[in-house]
């Protein structure tokens, strides 16, 4: 690591423990102290050794390459005890950035017609503010997680359009200056590329896109908004027609700012195009993340699998960091003790930097090797 790159994170993790406030924020000092000493004026310090408990996080190491590390969290995050405790320790800990898994979908936050309920979103966020972590909401407009009293009423094409309107509008200037990047529309298209049929485009078809992009801006102009999808990541048919899509939005004035990625892959399964794809989304003038990343393995995993694995996480974080545009990347959770993918996909798992019981693997190894 150049000296320079050692004071950036030096600076970077002085200013986490000046940001941590109360009980919370001191879970992230806990990960930082050891990234934090006293700086030499003539001889930079030794690079760090292997990742363990006492060397710098992977928040501090993304940091000083322009980058942010992230994770997805709320069912790990409620629990009480030493299982909970330690969950938000590494989460504070590791990730500059947070995710809410459910807590801001449709039916989370609008369980009722006219009744918004935010206090499972609103402890996230006040988590990730205690330790210096931006929040990005997830999702605004999904064809899934819609609540019964919407999808089983009965209405006329303007009623439906003015509820979206007015769902966004709610939840975004409650999230106002408090998250820093929204996916305001997820997974629009099947994976032919034609347009996923679904609540919203039956009754709005396609322009409901547009419509969903508008509100969430006129409701926070300073948040990044992205369009969010899966089997996007590398140059395909469905990609084509993302891509297709996003880039006639922008010709239309329409304010998109980003494309998320999600990165739900099969070890050995990412796409040898994925850098290629990064830079066709970039040169539209949009951001790039990865949003959802896991790479599942066949169970019971091995070490071999495992490394593999590791080199899959390896190639993802390198093209993000070989494209400006991309400044984010975030695992679905961080823990194998609360992924989806097992309940998913049968007899697959053990899909992310560490395992059940908080040890990192060479997942994170990978990413921590190549941060530095």
């Amino acid at each position: 690591m150049s000296r320079a790159v050692i004071l950036h994170a030096r600076r970077a993790c002085r200013d986490l423990l000046s940001g941590a406030r109360g009980a919370a924020g001191c879970l992230a000092i806990a990960g930082a102290l050891a990234a934090c000493g006293a700086d030499s004026a003539t001889t930079p310090p030794p690079p760090p050794p292997p990742p363990s408990s006492d060397t710098f996080a992977l928040r501090i190491l993304a940091d000083a390459r322009g980058k942010r590390v992230g994770a997805a969290g709320d069912a790990g995050f409620r629990l009480t005890g030493s299982d909970g405790n330690q969950f938000r320790s590494v989460l504070a800990r590791e990730y500059n950035l947070l995710t809410p898994e459910n807590d801001m979908k449709f039916d989370h936050v609008h369980p009722a017609q006219g009744t918004f309920r935010y206090t499972g979103a609103d402890s996230l966020v006040a988590f990730a503010e205690a330790n210096n972590m931006k929040v990005r909401g997830h999702t605004l407009v999904w064809h899934q997680q819609l609540p019964s009293w919407l999808t089983n009423g009965t209405w006329t094409q303007n009623d439906v359009s003015l509820m979206l309107q007015d769902h966004i509008k709610q939840v975004v200037e409650h999230f106002k200056g408090h998250v820093v990047a929204w996916d305001v529309v997820n997974e629009a298209l099947n994976d032919d590329g034609t347009l996923r049929s679904s609540f919203w485009s039956n009754y709005l078809g396609r322009g409901y896109i547009e419509t969903a992009f508008t509100a969430a801006h006129l409701a926070d102009p300073d948040a990044v908004l992205f369009y969010n999808d899966y089997n996007i990541e590398g140059v395909n048919q469905k990609s084509d027609s993302v891509y297709a899509m996003v880039q006639a939005l922008k010709l239309r004035g329409v304010p998109i700012g980003g494309i998320g990625m999600q990165g739900h892959f099969q070890v050995n399964g990412v796409p040898s195009t994925l850098q290629q794809n990064m830079e066709r989304f970039a040169a539209l003038g949009l951001k790039v993340e990865i949003t959802e990343l896991d790479i599942r393995v066949s169970l019971p995993s091995t070490s071999a699998s495992l490394n593999a694995q590791a080199d899959d996480y390896r190639k993802v974080f390198q093209a993000c960091l070989n494209v400006n545009a991309c400044d984010a990347i975030i695992t679905w959770g961080f823990t194998d003790r609360f992924s989806w993918v097992p309940s998913v996909f049968s007899g697959w798992g053990d899909a992310l930097p560490f395992d059940a019981a908080y040890v990192h693997k060479p997942a994170y190894t990978a990413i921590y090797s190549l941060l530095k």
